[in-house]
């Protein structure tokens, strides 16, 4: 499987300090049981990841700060339960079976920096589904095979955002609307879509050369090998990265 371009090293240092602090950081112990296949820690990580879960699991502490409930079968996040978490700061919810959520589901989670819904088979991102998450930093909906369609209003008040990645979906079209609206974006993964090409797309290739994004190939080195004649197609093909002020 092939990975999305690393983007830049400080902005991934300070997500991870960032979610290091809030993780270890003096706070009441983890005082409510731990659910049923999952492990606690004092450090406020609950690990659900490979358990075969169905459901959401119940009873987490509502200390939790870091909530991994990978590689599992759960079809819904529960807006009620989800949104006790007030301080989580990092939520793995990928290989599920997710096929929707909208802005109620993320409504109190405002500390969350990372979140993971990759392979899952969500269809389409509505107005504001992330809006709440104002602290978001890095947000990865990678393989989802039926999502075509992202409403340009999605991200559009995540503005601390600086790793997006929307590849290997179904998308044919990004409105660049829903990139101008991040100010601190600085990598973005689009590989793997079947991208058509025609004006609307031919405005998120301009923004991206406008924006100083540059092109990151295969092979991580940031090297494309030759134009294309619609620029466009190589965002089929690659990621690519905003390349540092400094």
């Amino acid at each position: 499987m092939r990975l999305l371009p690393a983007p830049n090293s400080q902005s991934l240092r300070l997500l991870f300090l960032f979610i290091f602090v809030m993780g270890v950081a003096p706070y009441p112990a983890l005082t409510a049981g731990c659910p049923d296949r999952c492990v606690c820690d004092d450090q406020l990580v609950v690990q659900c990841a490979g358990q075969e879960l169905t459901l959401f699991p119940n009873d987490l502490p509502l200390a939790t700060r870091q909530l991994i409930i990978s590689n599992n079968h759960i079809g819904e996040l529960p807006a009620l339960q989800l949104n006790y978490l007030s301080d989580l700061v990092y939520l793995d919810v990928s290989n599920n079976t997710l096929m929707e959520i909208s802005e109620s589901t993320f409504g109190n989670l405002r500390k969350l920096a990372y979140l993971d819904l990759s392979f899952n088979t969500l269809t389409q991102l509505e107005d504001r589904t992330f809006g709440p998450l104002s602290s978001l930093v890095m947000l990865r909906l990678t393989d989802n095979l039926g999502l075509n369609e992202i409403h340009p209003d999605a991200f559009s008040e995540n503005i601390a955002l600086q790793v997006l990645d929307v590849s290997r979906n179904n998308l044919t079209t990004l409105n660049i609307s829903s990139l101008i609206a991040l100010p601190s974006l600085r990598s973005l993964g689009l590989s793997g879509n079947p991208w058509r090409c025609d004006c609307e797309t031919e405005d998120l290739c301009l923004w991206v050369q406008i924006e100083g994004f540059k092109f990151q190939g295969e092979n991580g080195d940031g090297a494309v090998g030759g134009l294309c004649v619609c620029v466009c197609l190589w965002t089929t093909v690659h990621g690519y990265r905003k390349q540092d002020s400094s």
